[in-house]
């Protein structure tokens, strides 16, 4: 008989964490730890790291599991260290006076460009209000009249001397529409007709005709005196505007420059502006109610209540500092190409669209400028053009503001062109790590782009000192988001539950995501009952209520297993036939399912098949556990003699794919019992993978397994010989639901640890497996005597029927006939 095999105490079935061993009462009396992220040395070193690394490409791609908070540790832990380091400069978009469509950007001291903006506006009005007072002054019209009254004398004196020598020469100087005109005069004086004229003698004409061309000369010599005298009233007239107009703007520019003396930029910008001002200062002459009124309903053009000539001296505030502290950390959800580069917007006007340099908008990018921008990979890879764009910003170290309609064609009315701006940002990437993997082999330029790699554990080990951290988090979150402390019973419940989500007794989760749904759906339970703390009930109901809400497939599953159209049998004895687990993955909830598998031997010298495989239902991890089985068979039995059998192997009732081998050695019981003609216990399941050695091997989801064959059987009726086979490596991962704990407290249901096959053989089936000895033979009375005895004669059949079949074909060709059809 096979020896009794010891099964798990209640103790190793599930780790507890006993209320009694916190050190508090509730975590409302727990100080919050003072690093929002635990458990991530790996990869907070590695955003050090990143963080410190000032060279280009030295961007970071934060990678970890969907539910560990990436999006929330970038942002709390950069943020806390980025307030340490210096605050950015301002940037802002102004009037290009020597490129109009080429917008120039203006780097400002932090917290200046607000400043800038509002100097530069009062500056305006003040000069729209002061020049037109000025130039309307006694004083100004005193210095201008002076100036018109030289210029009118020298006009005169001009004319007068022009005049006098027509005169000397008998002529007179006339003015009409077209000019100074000289005209003969007779003896009295007045201009002669054309009837004196006819009078005058042939050498009298030629006289006057001389004389006649000589003051032409003489007049075109005064006109050329007179326009020199216009030029030169026109620059006085300018000259004494521009003295009169820099009195003013001088006076107010001397402050501002002053103001802005430490922005190189600033300053060279304040300069053109006072150029061009000097240049245009006849459009500050007009009054600005004259302006303003242009603006006001009913007038047949409305204009904008500001001069569209005095937009130029607008200035657009792209980014402002003034109220950041540190280096700015942009967490950007919708990475689209505008969100990410800026836009420029554009205006109806009058039936056109029309920009201007105000119209310029920021980006994710502009407002991280000297600091973190954090995005999700999977969603920037959505915007492929966003992508793309992205890395030759990286790459040529600015930034531009490209308009997309105009790059596609969409639109065909003029645009503008910014100036682009340096780039000095940290991207910051979170995701899965395959997406980091797949971006890592086929993206060259990511390499060179992101070469700090954050790589984020779903696990940690399970310390007192870790505890606390985790208590003192679960104090946070409650404090963060308003819900109800909890009590040291429903903080226990809650660091089993993350031991749980492990599967691994020394480990806790570190998926804070899903431990945040939970304490959020324990409040909720709290609140109904009206506790002013969440206690271990109320965790253990949203464990159960959340369950509940996913698990309709698994209880559909179980009543056709109930009702025999899913067939498991869970009492007897059958050869041939075992029960194997699953995983089964529904979305949200994963639950474990008994599997029927089935083995039938017979003569042949096909081998083994796997029908799943044959029907390519199976995938390629469930053929190599074939394979390994085929090489177990031959070590334990082919040491003396062939091997020569036909078997089949199935996953009876199975209509999906089949992957995994977890079922390879129940696969191998299943292959033994039918060659012994051996009954296996139905009240048995198995899991667990095999070696080439005849290890049991660890696998996943050890305790979905137990749950769901326990469930089985619960519902068919526990006899108190049921169980489970799991691999002895398997018994850290076990945190099993209280009720199945219960049952093997009464000792209606086992869990039993095995590490080779043998172990599990004699099990399942009651027998020694023995031990092969130096003759090659197993002991009498062994399971593998009977398979190893089984297995010979089958040889010896195969061998006697092949030299049959040789004898019976040799004497056909002797006789002449044919072997294949018996003539």
């Amino acid at each position: 008989m096979a020896r009794k095999f010891p099964e798990l105490s209640v103790k190793e079935l599930r780790a507890y964490i006993e209320p009694e061993t916190l050190p508090f009462e509730t975590t409302a009396s727990l100080e919050a730890p003072g690093d929002r992220v635990v458990g991530q040395e790996r990869a907070i070193d590695a955003i050090q790291f990143g963080m410190g690394m000032k060279t280009s490409g030295y961007n970071i791609f934060i990678a970890g599991p969907a539910k560990a908070g990436l999006t929330f540790m970038a942002k709390s832990f950069i943020e806390e260290r980025a307030r340490k380091e210096p605050t950015p400069p301002d940037w802002c978009y102004v009037f290009n006076f020597k490129e109009q469509d080429k917008p120039k950007c203006l780097k400002v001291t932090p917290g200046r460009g607000k400043a800038l903006k509002k100097d530069m506006n009062e500056f305006i009005d003040t000069l729209q209000a002061k020049i037109p007072e000025v130039f309307d002054s006694d004083d100004y019209r005193a210095k201008e009249s002076e100036v018109h009254q030289a210029f009118e004398k020298q006009r005169r004196e001009i004319i007068d001397e022009l005049s006098q020598q027509a005169k000397d020469q008998g002529f007179i100087l006339q003015f009409s529409q077209v000019g100074m005109v000289i005209i003969p005069a007779n003896k009295e004086g007045e201009p002669m007709t054309q009837e004196d004229l006819r009078h005058l003698g042939e050498e009298e004409r030629l006289v006057l005709r001389e004389k006649s061309d000589e003051l032409h000369e003489k007049m075109k010599e005064a006109i050329k005196h007179i326009r020199e005298a216009e030029a030169e009233f026109k620059d006085k007239h300018t000259k004494l505007d521009n003295e009169i107009a820099l009195f003013v703007v001088g006076q107010l520019m001397d402050t501002y420059e002053e103001t802005y003396k430490d922005d190189e930029q600033v300053l060279e910008y304040l300069k053109m502006v006072q150029e061009d001002i000097l240049e245009n200062i006849e459009d500050f002459k007009k009054k600005p109610e004259a302006a303003q009124q242009q603006g006001q309903p009913g007038t047949p053009f409305p204009m904008p209540t500001r001069e569209t000539a005095m937009r130029k001296y607008d200035v657009n505030v792209l980014i402002d500092n003034s109220e950041t502290e540190g280096a700015p950390v942009v967490i950007e959800s919708n990475p689209a190409y505008p969100n990410i580069f800026g836009s420029i917007e554009r205006q109806a006007w009058f039936g056109a669209l029309f920009t201007d340099h105000t119209m310029i908008k920021a980006g994710a990018l502009h407002k991280a400028n000297g600091g973190y921008l954090v995005m999700k990979a999977l969603d920037l890879l959505k915007w492929f053009v966003t992508y793309e764009a992205l890395k030759r910003a990286l790459r040529d170290g600015e930034v531009r503001i490209e308009d997309l309609g105009e790059l596609y064609g969409i639109f065909s009315t003029r645009t503008i062109r910014p100036e682009p701006i340096p780039l000095n940002v940290k991207i910051v990437l979170t995701g899965d790590p395959y997406i980091y993997q797949l971006l890592y082999t086929y993206d060259d330029r990511f390499q060179k782009l992101f070469k700090v790699k954050a790589h984020m554990d779903d696990q940690m080990d399970r310390s007192e000192d870790k505890l606390l951290q985790c208590a003192g988090m679960i104090s946070r979150y409650c404090e963060d988001h308003k819900l109800r402390h909890l009590d040291r019973t429903g903080v226990s419940r809650v660091l089993e539950y993350s031991v749980e989500l492990t599967e691994d007794r020394d480990k806790l989760t570190l998926e804070f995501g899903t431990i945040g749904d939970l304490l959020k759906e324990a409040n909720y339970f709290a609140g109904i009952e009206d506790c002013e703390f969440v206690k271990r009930e109320h965790v253990e109901q949203a464990i159960k209520k959340r369950i509940y809400r996913s698990n309709l497939i698994e209880e559909r599953m179980k009543e056709m297993m109930l009702k025999d159209i899913f067939w498991v049998e869970t009492t007897g004895g059958k050869v041939g036939q075992v029960n194997g687990l699953s995983v089964l993955m529904a979305g949200d909830h994963v639950f474990g399912r008994p599997n029927r598998i089935t083995c039938s031997v017979s003569v042949g010298r096909e081998g083994m098949i796997s029908i799943d495989r044959e029907s390519k239902m199976s995938g390629p991890t469930h053929t190599k556990g074939l394979i390994i089985l085929s090489s177990i068979l031959k070590d334990r039995f082919a040491h003396n003699k062939p091997i020569s059998l036909n078997a089949s192997l199935c996953f009876e009732q199975s209509y999906g794919m089949v992957d995994g081998d977890s079922a390879s050695s129940t696969e191998l019981y299943v292959l033994l019992s039918a060659i012994a003609d051996v009954p296996i216990k139905q009240g048995i399941a198995v899991t667990g993978s095999v070696s080439q050695k005849g290890e049991i091997q660890p696998i996943g989801g050890v305790n979905h397994k137990v749950k769901g064959f326990f469930d089985i059987c619960k519902h068919k009726g526990l006899t108190g010989k049921q169980g489970v086979m799991i691999p002895s490596k398997n018994v850290r991962n076990l945190m099993l639901d209280q009720e199945v704990i219960d049952a093997a407290k009464e000792g209606k249901f086992h869990i039993w640890p095995v590490s080779t096959i043998e172990e599990g053989i004699e099990l399942l089936t009651g027998m020694k497996a023995g031990k092969l000895q130096p003759d090659g033979t197993y002991p009498e009375g062994t399971l593998f005597r009977k398979v190893d005895d089984r297995l010979r004669e089958i040889a010896e059949i195969v061998k006697t029927f092949g030299k049959d079949s040789d004898n019976g074909r040799k004497s056909s060709e002797e006789e002449g006939g044919c072997s294949g059809c018996g003539a």
